[in-house]
């Protein structure tokens, strides 16, 4: 998914991850916004590699619930994610992610994701 959205991996640390994506006009809703399902797609996405950060090399992660705060519509060319853990875990790692839009190097947050990603073994 994150490749159909032209999406790309920007940095990477442990428990920190930061995914962006252009906003695709294949990606916008009605009013030419960014559409919620890309601002959660990639806030999803940043949480579950910034769990995987911080798991063991054996490991991959599954979303099992994350909820979302869209904060403002998302206007601009780009989005990108910030993904961090708040409590790592064997079996829960609770994790937040920030959405921002960006046009002309300024940036607005325009969402808060909150969840839990489980470990699993691979």
């Amino acid at each position: 998914m994150m490749a159909t959205l032209g999406a790309s991996l920007d940095a990477v640390a442990s428990g920190e991850i930061r995914i962006s994506a252009p906003i695709l006009p294949g990606a916008r809703q009605q009013q030419g916004f960014g559409h919620a399902a890309l601002t959660f797609a990639l806030g999803d996405t940043a949480a579950g590699y910034a769990a995987l950060s911080v798991l063991p090399m054996d490991n991959e992660v599954v979303t099992a619930e994350i909820k979302i705060n869209l904060l403002a519509p998302a206007r601009g060319d780009r989005l990108f994610a910030i993904g961090k853990v708040v409590k790592p875990g064997k079996r829960l790692c609770v994790v937040t992610a920030e959405v921002f839009a960006e046009t002309d190097g300024r940036q607005k947050r325009i969402a808060i994701l909150q969840g839990t990603m489980v470990p699993v073994p691979i």
